[in-house]
């Protein structure tokens, strides 16, 4: 049964750097200040109350956990011990920078119930993480990952492609980079430009221009798809839609609130597109989905059918449980096309 996250936002706190992209604050829409034992607690039984019998997973998100002091982490993960022994809460989660980790920490986080470290990567490239102001080079992202693997705790791995210096090729690399150093899921950030922020001031000046909603898009649906073909979960496309985020802070960049949507629609459309190329121009055809992904089958505002037919006839879609959440099935007088946004999507980068 998938855990429910109850979230507490550090933004910021621990962290050594304010990388040129970084506004925590407007990002998680807190002000960052260090949850106290008794809103600890609280939280977790207000949470619990609304769980409907689901377990429930304590997620530390924003600054760098492992930067902060060891009595400073203690206190913050001390109050969902009881939680933990009883059962109410399977498990434990933290974000932190990759050259905040070692054996050591690692193992005293897992003797906390601690279960999944998320390190904020980024990048795989030396070039892009100086530009960006990280303060640590690539090997440090992959010694991280594979400490947190070898110690036997899921490794996640966020990403940012769009930063200065990227491009899709490199973000591409990235992505396989972090996989083969044991990366268990990840997160993908599409660069967002925020107001106030080292990086606003180079998009201001000219001197950077990030991915737009529909690059980003192109990009993130190949990068989506690379993950899924490796087994590996991308459980996060784009930045959360929290207070923080509207149309003063987000300058320019990839952002949507439903961004993650939108890009897995994407796949689901080149699939449709493939499976009913070789039909007649404006044939009549039925479209059959899994029953979960009858909306991002359909798309936003229809988008996917309107443009597998532009003249506005109506093209069916109906729910199938026999299909497989990956899988669409076309069907065609008495013909019937099957396939899955796994196996028989094939992307070339350089066309983003």
């Amino acid at each position: 049964m998938r855990a429910v996250t109850v979230p507490f936002f550090i933004s910021h706190q621990g962290c050594p750097h304010t990388c040129v992209f970084c506004d925590q604050r407007a990002i998680s829409g807190s002000r960052g200040n260090l949850p106290d034992r008794q809103r600890i607690r609280a939280a977790i039984g207000s949470w619990q109350r609304s769980a409907a019998g689901r377990p429930l997973e304590v997620a530390f998100f924003g600054g760098s956990f492992t930067a902060l002091p060891e009595q400073v982490q203690n206190e913050l993960l001390a109050p969902v011990h009881p939680f933990l022994e009883s059962g109410v809460v399977r498990s434990i989660r933290v974000s932190t920078r990759p050259d905040c980790l070692d054996g050591a920490v690692v193992r005293r986080l897992a003797g906390q119930g601690v279960a999944a470290i998320e390190v904020g990567v980024q990048s795989m490239d030396d070039a892009v993480l100086a530009l960006s102001g990280r303060g640590h080079d690539a090997a440090a992202s992959e010694a991280a990952l594979r400490c947190i693997r070898g110690e036997g705790l899921a490794a996640g791995a966020q990403l940012m492609p769009g930063l200065p210096g990227d491009t899709p090729a490199g973000a591409l690399r990235s992505l396989e980079r972090v996989i083969a150093a044991g990366a268990a899921f990840v997160r993908l950030y599409p660069v967002v430009v925020l107001g106030g922020t080292e990086l606003a001031q180079r998009y201001q000046a000219g001197e950077y221009r990030p991915l737009d909603r529909e690059e980003g898009i192109a990009l993130c649906k190949q990068l989506l798809h690379k993950a899924m073909r490796a087994g590996i979960d991308v459980i996060r496309i784009g930045l959360q839609a929290g207070d923080g985020l509207n149309s003063a802070t987000v300058l320019a960049g990839c952002w949507h609130p439903a961004l993650g949507q939108l890009v897995r629609s994407e796949l689901y459309f080149d699939l449709l597109r493939q499976l009913t190329a070789s039909l007649p121009h404006d044939a009549p055809f039925r479209v059959a989905c899994h029953p979960s992904r009858l909306s991002d089958v359909i798309g936003q505002k229809r988008r996917n059918l309107d443009r597998l037919r532009p003249s506005g006839a109506l093209i069916p879609v109906r729910p199938d449980d026999s299909l497989l959440a990956e899988e669409v099935m076309v069907e065609y007088l008495e013909q019937y096309f099957r396939g899955s946004i796994v196996t028989d999507l094939n992307y070339n980068i350089s066309e983003v």
